[in-house]
């Protein structure tokens, strides 16, 4: 007999299992993805939008605008091959940066070791690590991807991640999928969603659903993305939503 749930970690641990993995091999466990994602960041010539050494448009423009001040500490949440965390590197800011895959990782450090930058590359599940490598307080955190591949019930652990996190006065920088027209992820309500047992990929949000998850916190600016031609420095597509967010 099982009788397991004790807390509500429990509680979210167990939804997770109800979830397929994202290449279909398996129930969704705890730092489950790095498979996958290891296969998607192993063949570095593949034509992936988000690929190129390039930060996001968005992030670019609240520093130039003054929203956000250089410097400080930022965390970049699922940096992949490192392309805003090197960025932010570059403006002033000490940086972690967060991935479940190693082989972005080493992409990641390969970059940081080309452009004599630094930041501190961790493998791992944000949620877990946060615990104990992720202390903060940071002054900006930056998402761009990881948060429309959680799980709806996961949003708690991201916002309970953000409370602990977030400097008085910090940033979150958000892009994530777009609902509606020209946007991309699925569009499946929460509650189907468990019932399918699975995330199709990575799911949209409306700007509506966005304010309300992060109600505790001041919208600073929610638009779509601005797309950014191939020879752009900066990277932009205009499927995603991009948010800036900050502690009251």
């Amino acid at each position: 007999m099982d009788r397991t749930v004790r807390t509500v970690e429990d509680v979210l641990a167990l939804l997770d299992e109800l979830f397929v993995s994202e290449d279909g091999s398996g129930p969704l466990a705890a730092g489950d993805g790095k498979e996958f994602w290891d296969r998607f960041y192993a063949d570095r010539s593949k034509p992936v939008p988000f690929f190129p050494a390039k930060p996001d448009e968005s992030l670019a423009g609240y520093l130039d605008q003054g929203l956000v001040a250089p410097g400080g500490r930022a965390l970049d949440l699922g940096c992949g091959a490192g392309r805003n965390a090197l960025y932010l590197a570059s403006r002033g800011f000490e940086v972690d940066a967060v991935d479940l895959s190693p082989v972005a990782l080493a992409w990641a450090r390969e970059r940081a070791a080309d452009a004599g930058a630094e930041a501190r590359f961790v493998c791992g599940d944000v949620f877990t690590l946060a615990a104990t490598e992720l202390s903060g307080p940071y002054d900006l955190v930056v998402d761009s991807g990881c948060f429309h591949h959680l799980p709806p019930h996961r949003r708690v652990s991201y916002l309970d991640l953000l409370d602990r996190v977030l400097a008085p006065g910090g940033h979150l920088a958000l892009t994530c999928f777009a609902a509606g027209e020209d946007g991309m992820g699925s569009e499946v309500a929460d509650a189907d969603l468990y019932r399918q047992r699975r995330l199709h990929g990575g799911l949209a949000y409306t700007p509506e659903s966005l304010r309300r998850i992060f109600s505790d916190l001041v919208e600073v600016e929610l638009r779509r993305m601005r797309v950014e031609p191939p020879e752009s420095p900066l990277f932009g597509a205009g499927f995603l939503w991009t948010a800036l967010f900050r502690t009251a």
